[in-house]
C-alpha cells in the first residue's frame, strides 16, 4: 500500500473516532462504529491498528504530540510546553470526553507514555556521551519524573475544562519546574 494513501486510513479512522468519543464514552465504541464512520471494513482497521486504544495513542503521537517533535530536537523547550497546550485545546472536546477514561489503557497512561518517549529521546541525545551524577538518574528515571509531572499538568488542566489559556499553563509548569518546593513556599508567603 502507497504510504500517502495508509497515512489517509488512518486519518479517516482517527477522525471517525474522535468524532465517536464526541457522542459516547469511549469504553462503548467499537470498532465496526469507528469503520463504519470512515467508510473502510473492519479488517482495514486491523491492518492499521491493534485495536482502539492504539488508534487513541496514534492520535496522541500525531495529532497532540507530533508537531512537537521539531521544536524538541533544536531544544526549543519552551515552545514545546506552549504547543502541547495549544494542540490539547485545538481538539478541546476530545480532551475532555477521552480524559474521562480510567484503567489501563486510559486516555491519561497513552500521553504520559507519549510524553516519555519524546522526552527521553530528547534527554538521550543531550546526555549522548555524559552521564549524571547519581548513577540511579538515569535519562529513563528522568523522563519519567518529567513525563509524570507534565502529564499530571496537562490532565489537571483538561479535567478542569482548559481555562486558563495555554500560555498560562505553559508559565506555571515552567515555573513549577524551576524552583524547589521551598522557593515555592517562599514565594507564596
Amino acid at each position: 500500500m502507497h504510504m500517502d494513501s495508509r497515512i489517509n486510513v488512518d486519518q479517516n479512522l482517527a477522525e471517525s473516532f474522535k468524532q465517536l468519543v464526541l457522542k459516547m464514552p469511549i469504553e462503548k465504541i467499537t470498532i465496526k462504529d469507528i469503520t463504519d464512520g470512515a467508510g473502510v471494513i473492519r479488517p482495514t482497521f486491523y491492518n492499521h491498528f491493534q485495536d482502539k486504544y492504539d488508534l487513541l495513542e496514534w492520535i496522541v503521537k500525531n495529532e497532540l504530540l507530533g508537531p512537537l517533535f521539531p521544536q524538541i530536537k533544536r531544544g526549543h523547550l519552551e515552545e514545546c510546553l506552549v504547543l502541547i497546550f495549544t494542540n490539547a485545546l485545538i481538539m478541546k472536546d476530545f480532551c475532555i470526553r477521552a480524559a474521562k477514561m480510567e484503567g489501563q489503557n486510559s486516555f491519561e497512561s497513552i500521553v504520559r507514555k507519549c510524553i516519555w518517549e519524546m522526552l527521553f529521546t530528547y534527554i538521550s541525545a543531550r546526555c549522548e556521551d555524559r552521564t549524571f551524577s547519581h548513577s540511579w538518574m538515569t535519562p529513563e528515571i528522568v523522563a519519567e519524573y518529567y513525563a509524570q509531572s507534565l502529564t499530571f499538568v496537562v490532565m489537571t488542566w483538561i479535567r478542569k475544562d482548559m481555562v486558563v489559556s495555554s500560555e498560562e499553563m505553559a508559565t506555571v509548569y515552567q515555573y513549577i519546574i524551576h524552583r524547589s518546593m521551598d522557593e515555592m513556599l517562599e514565594e507564596m508567603l
